[in-house]
């Protein structure tokens, strides 16, 4: 059984997110140790927290509060990780972010010896359908982002950022997207703060901005036009006080703060001091007013992930015969090498001509072999246990 359980922004706001994935975490956290559970893939992002198993079966206790997640097994999973990894499923209809974040999930994954040949399959075909979809259609067309959203809302309030000083508090992928997306503004100073400075110092030069040590962040504060943090602290890093003695009280009901951190960055306390806060929640708004074009290729990007999802249900049936064909083929290639040497050694000098013997073998072997396993690979795809059966007994060990 594939399985699926997830919390996002479709069901969920950002307190709600934060607060189940929590307990998603957990679960992840203890996959290793879980007996039943033989493969596992973790995705986290700033409106989204999922967890992908491979176990025998979903046993109710894996959760304390279920209704708090979206629960999929099998063909619905996968039709849903499509779906994700085409952009269909983001809060940006068609962003591009989300199939950069699967890819580094199922990279780490890989690292981290938790999956096997079951997600493999299913993320590799996750990815390619992601790509199919940005490439043969226009539903990522367009500058739109995350962080060209937190940007245009921050124009809401401000109005032109043209001449405007942005404080970015994080380096990581937000905090670029975020930084980009800026740099078209003609700001007066973009200003990134970073935990580790190394990192704030190479993005603020590539944005012709200025880095600061994190513990200097309460000088940058003073003066900002807009502030927009986007860490993975798991913690709030801007306090109600930090605030109020950072900020200049001339500046506080003139500032505009995005947080686009989950869990969240800034205390939402902060608006009682006059300052305007938003967060993942009221990106929303911008989200829906940026893809009307968009929504014109979601049924083109439907009909690929369609297509896809059958062509990746085939292959996963086809791995549960994959050992059987293994045997299959070392047996075939072990008569194959054997009967090849005898008859070399029979003929005697070939005089280089040996390649020509073995090509033939080769080629005898695959066209003997080659309806057997299509026809194992059409048993599994029609589930015909009683073939499968029948194949093992022949050519099982």
């Amino acid at each position: 059984m594939i399985l699926n359980i997830r919390v996002d922004h479709h069901t969920a706001d950002i307190a709600q997110i934060e607060r189940a994935t929590r307990e998603l975490e957990y679960i992840f956290q203890n996959s290793e140790d879980a007996e039943d559970i033989q493969e596992y893939l973790y995705i986290k992002t700033c409106n989204r927290s999922e967890i992908y198993l491979v176990l025998d079966e979903f046993k109710d206790d894996l959760l304390e509060q279920p209704q708090n997640f979206i629960i999929e097994e099998n063909e619905l999973a996968l039709r849903h990780l499509l779906r994700l990894a085409s952009g269909l499923e983001s809060m940006i209809l068609g962003e591009d972010q989300i199939l950069g974040q699967i890819k580094d999930a199922r990279k780490k994954a890989i690292n981290e010896f938790s999956i096997g040949p079951v997600l493999r399959t299913v993320f590799t075909k996750a990815i390619h359908v992601g790509q199919l979809a940005r490439n043969n259609t226009r539903i990522n067309q367009g500058t739109i982002s995350i962080g060209s959203a937190a940007v245009e809302l921050a124009e809401t309030v401000q109005g032109d950022l043209k001449c405007k000083k942005v404080l970015i508090i994080g380096a990581g992928k937000m905090g670029t997207l975020v930084a980009r997306a800026l740099v078209e503004k003609k700001l007066k100073a973009i200003v990134v703060a970073n935990r580790t400075y190394q990192s704030a110092v190479k993005l603020a030069g590539e944005l012709e901005g200025y880095a600061i040590h994190f513990e200097k962040l309460h000088e940058a504060m003073k003066d900002a036009d807009v502030i927009i943090s986007a860490t993975g602290a798991p913690h709030t890093i801007l306090t109600y006080q930090q605030v109020k003695e950072s900020v200049l009280p001339g500046n506080l009901s003139n500032l505009v703060m995005v947080d686009l951190a989950n869990p969240r960055d800034i205390d939402e306390k902060v608006i009682e001091l006059g300052v305007k806060l938003f967060n993942i929640d009221d990106l929303r708004v911008i989200a829906d007013n940026s893809v009307k074009m968009r929504q014109l290729e979601v049924s083109n990007v439907e009909s690929i992930v369609e297509n896809e999802l059958e062509l990746l249900l085939k292959s996963l049936k086809h791995l549960e015969v994959e050992p059987l064909i293994s045997n299959i083929r070392i047996y075939a290639e072990d008569v194959r090498l054997a009967e090849t040497r005898k008859a070399i050694k029979m003929l005697g000098e070939l005089n280089g001509k040996e390649k020509i013997v073995d090509d033939l073998t080769q080629v005898v072997i695959d066209r003997i072999f080659s309806n057997i396993i299509k026809n194992l690979k059409t048993a599994a795809e029609e589930e015909n246990k009683d073939i499968i059966n029948a194949a093992w007994k022949i050519f099982g060990e």
